[in-house]
């Protein structure tokens, strides 16, 4: 795809379309020196050569990747325009674009009815959900497992209710026992399973935990906004359907479209299955909701002004490569694969050792450190993060910190002198990666080994 020659064309529809209302008169206090902008522009773009190669499969360090080409052009061309999807009136084509998008997500999961919107965030998507359950079940408190996102223990902080950790187990996932035993106190309204920790990728067992949640009238929220659009490969590369399959059952779920659904920043999503939840929602504003009386997007959001062109780079980018199994679900599956690929060399690896089989796409490792101790592992993977991103031949890796439990449970062959350690962190978003995977861990291999 020719991105140059799309923006173009982005740039001048929006100007065809502009001159059907006949010409004005730029202002004279927006008019700016050429020379002006020549020397901002060029420190401008001096000043972004400050930032890593998010684009290149040599960087597998945090979930960053740049947005694909139909989604630049869409926000682009929309964003010429500047639609707030808060109101019908602020933007009429983008928020019937958001409806579509929406929709499509909630099939993606399963559900059969709906009610759901875009957000800025994954935090802000939680947010919803949890004030939601907040109004449903006052006064109860929301579990999560101690592996997912920060986000809910802050958000039941905003909301003022009472956020309840629950151990996980030696994969990362809730441990169910000890969720039941949370719940037979009635404390409990609301339960947070992941499909997809954002450290390692765990997921959740969402249809044994749905059972348990059922049976103490609590409700569930599945956080799939790491791993959601995994559900597209549900049954297929060796990725168990059952807790995919179980979230057209969940209460609510998020989404980021902006980490694997190739969108830029921010773009998340938050849907739930009953639509009338939208009554914890409903307000009136007399100066925006007036030019129609169908449902406007602002009126069942937390949020108020939201950008229409994150909803018209989704709906675009929907158009070429749909949320199925052929569509993103084969951007979604290279990844998944290089993952495992790595996941397969590192065990071959006298100088690395897996810390985790990965079950999605994010690999979790360290160099085999002598002496066998919890201190000498943090020290290695240090060096190794450092000496990475500094060599002649760079790669880009980040790091995760693990408790001394959680490397007991897994490694206790490692003296426990310390009270955790980092490991290495290799997220494999981007497709490329599948192609890139070998050159990435032979290069890791030399930093373990102390070369330049």
């Amino acid at each position: 795809m020719d991105l140059q020659h799309w923006l173009g064309r982005a740039t001048q529809a929006i100007q065809d379309w502009a001159d059907t209302y006949g010409p004005y008169d730029t202002h004279p206090s927006l008019l700016v020196d050429e020379d002006r902008l020549t020397a901002a522009y060029g420190e401008f773009t001096d000043r972004l050569k400050d930032n890593y190669p998010f684009f290149h499969p040599r960087y597998a360090g945090q979930m960053l990747k740049p947005p694909h080409p139909a989604a630049v052009v869409g926000h682009l061309t929309a964003m010429l325009i500047n639609p707030n999807n808060h109101a019908l009136d602020g933007g009429p084509a983008t928020a019937a674009m958001e409806r579509e998008a929406v929709a499509r997500l909630a099939a993606m999961f399963g559900y059969e009815t709906h009610l759901g919107h875009l957000t800025t965030s994954g935090t802000i998507a939680n947010l919803e959900a949890l004030f939601v359950a907040r109004e449903l079940h006052p006064g109860r408190g929301v579990a999560y497992s101690a592996d997912a996102h920060y986000t809910h223990g802050r958000m039941c902080h905003v909301l003022g209710v009472k956020g309840h950790p629950v151990p996980t187990d030696d994969r990362g996932r809730i441990r169910l026992d000890a969720l039941e035993d949370l719940l037979r106190t009635g404390e409990v309204g609301t339960v947070v399973l992941t499909t997809g920790t954002t450290g390692l990728g765990a997921i959740d067992p969402v249809h044994l935990a749905l059972p348990i949640a059922r049976r103490h009238g609590v409700r569930v929220h599945v956080d799939a906004a790491y791993g959601g659009f995994f559900t597209l490969l549900a049954g297929a590369e060796g990725l168990a359907p059952e807790p995919w399959q179980a979230v057209a059952q969940s209460d609510s779920v998020v989404v980021d479209p902006h980490k694997h659904g190739l969108q830029p920043y921010g773009c998340g999503a938050v849907l739930f299955r009953d639509p009338d939840v939208g009554r914890f929602y409903l307000h009136d504003s007399p100066y925006t909701y007036f030019t129609s009386a169908e449902l406007h997007l602002g009126e069942i959001s937390l949020e108020c002004s939201r950008a229409g062109a994150s909803a018209a780079a989704l709906w675009l980018t929907f158009q070429l490569l749909p949320p199925t199994p052929a569509g993103l679900g084969r951007v979604l599956a290279a990844g998944r694969r290089a993952a495992l690929r790595w996941a397969d060399l590192i065990t071959a690896s006298d100088l690395l050792t897996l810390y985790q089989d990965p079950e999605l796409d994010i690999v979790t490792y360290f160099p085999t450190a002598t002496p066998a101790t919890l201190s000498a592992v943090d020290a290695a993977s240090a060096r190794v993060l450092a000496a990475g991103m500094a060599g002649p031949d760079p790669v880009f890796l980040s790091t995760l910190r693990a408790d001394r439990a959680a490397f007991h449970a897994r490694h206790p062959h490692l003296a426990p002198d310390a009270d955790g350690a980092r490991v290495l962190r290799s997220v494999l978003m981007k497709p490329e990666h599948e192609h890139h995977v070998g050159r990435l861990h032979a290069r890791v291999e030399e930093l373990a080994a102390g070369k330049p």
